[in-house]
């Protein structure tokens, strides 16, 4: 069997990807080490995905925004703020506001959508993402999914040979490796990497408050890291939902995680304010330590890197997902164009200009990530002082703060 692309790594990344190529005429296979059951439906477990609005249109060219069994919940405001754990956020702050962008009606499925849209972006829970995943990979049509399965990779000049743990084996033009920062493939082709530790936890869980959100996120710094308060859609019941990203200093963060709800709760609210009225944690509590990865290299001789196997950033600006995302969209862009002109999509000259397309935008986002994360986890009150006559300075500034919501929304 001979295939056009095979993607190894069927996470949020990946399964797109393979998704959008099906749909746009490509023959697929994808390998994952996991059994990828197509209507796995788990109850509520706390974890979501902030989609930025750049993002979405990838998500609707590969048939997964319109296969979501759950509601997204719109974000249209974010307002950033700065203060200490146990008092309110500083009086200077940065309001963004979809008003102030013009918004239109959503995107629709092309790629190439309109610049403005219904929201900043939409928090998607982790469970509906994964379900329409498994849907589309497994219904679409030129797309194998081979898992449980390992592959071993051999690379030439003409296309890639792959031997599978079940025994199988086929060719493919193009091998994606997108199987997280670990991974095999990169390692394999020899492509180097460094990594650094913030010596912080993320912790993630969701809440059910009092009051509406008002489709309004909130990023406040503080000085263990940022505390994010992100608005989910409402549940059946009318119950209102947020989802909580909090970053720790990693010597505290198991003392918070056994904490009983009860105590659990009074220290979200220490971080969050009154603003949302009662809070109560719901599905559960995950963490993980916070690292940075950059990878010199995403491209080698018929293999192209993609997602967490491609760069590792600070979730401070939600960012690290759709960074992915957008590997995904400028490498299927570049493969589709490359098939209709009827030249090898896999040959060296299309893979250095993915290579050339996503440099400045993961080497940018990665400094911006790691120079806010250490500019503003830091307790220096001189240091404190700048940042806060900063954001209250931007705030002040439209064509600034504009860019700055372009950008948060992955938009030119």
């Amino acid at each position: 069997m001979a295939y056009d692309v095979c993607i190894v790594g069927a996470g949020p990344v990946g399964g797109a990807l393979a998704c959008r190529l099906s749909r746009a005429g490509f023959s697929v296979a994808v390998i994952d080490r996991a059994a990828l059951p197509p209507m796995e439906n788990p109850g509520f477990d706390g974890r979501a995905y902030a989609i930025a609005a750049g993002s979405r249109p990838l998500l609707e060219a590969a048939g997964l925004w319109p296969a979501l069994p759950l509601p997204s919940g719109p974000i249209e405001q974010i307002r950033v703020s700065d203060g200490s754990v146990g008092r309110s956020a500083s009086r200077l702050h940065l309001h963004f506001d979809l008003a102030e962008l013009g918004a239109a009606p959503d995107a629709d499925a092309s790629i190439n959508a309109p610049a403005t849209v219904s929201a900043l972006g939409w928090m998607v829970e982790a469970r509906s993402l994964r379900v329409a995943l498994n849907r589309q990979l497994h219904a679409s049509n030129g797309l194998d999914v081979f898992a449980p399965a390992e592959a071993k990779v051999t690379r030439g000049a003409e296309h890639a040979e792959i031997t599978l743990s079940t025994g199988q084996s086929f060719t493919a033009r193009l091998v994606v490796a997108a199987e997280g920062r670990q991974s095999p493939l990169r390692r394999q082709a020899g492509i180097p990497s460094q990594g650094w530790s913030y010596h912080q936890t993320g912790i993630v869980c969701c809440i059910a408050h009092e009051r509406p959100h008002n489709q309004t996120a909130l990023e406040h710094f503080l000085p263990a890291g940022p505390f994010a308060q992100l608005p989910m859609a409402d549940t059946e019941t009318g119950e209102h939902i947020s989802s909580i990203v909090w970053t720790e200093r990693t010597a505290q963060a198991p003392r918070y995680m056994a904490l009983d709800d009860a105590a659990f709760s009074a220290e979200i609210a220490r971080r969050l304010g009154s603003h949302l009225g009662a809070i109560r944690p719901v599905g559960r509590r995950w963490s993980y330590p916070l690292s940075a990865m950059y990878v010199h290299r995403i491209v080698a001789p018929r293999l192209a890197v993609v997602g967490d196997a491609a760069h590792g950033i600070h979730p401070i600006a939600g960012q690290g997902l759709n960074l992915g995302l957008r590997d995904a969209i400028a490498l299927a862009d570049l493969l589709i164009a490359a098939r209709d002109r009827g030249t090898d999509f896999g040959a060296p000259a299309v893979l250095e200009a993915y290579q050339r397309a996503r440099r400045v935008d993961v080497i940018s986002m990665l400094a911006a990530t790691d120079v806010l994360d250490r500019l503003f986890s830091t307790p220096n009150p001189a240091v404190r002082l700048a940042r806060r006559l900063g954001i209250a300075a931007v705030h002040r500034m439209p064509r600034l703060k504009q860019a700055f919501m372009r950008q948060a929304m992955g938009r030119p």
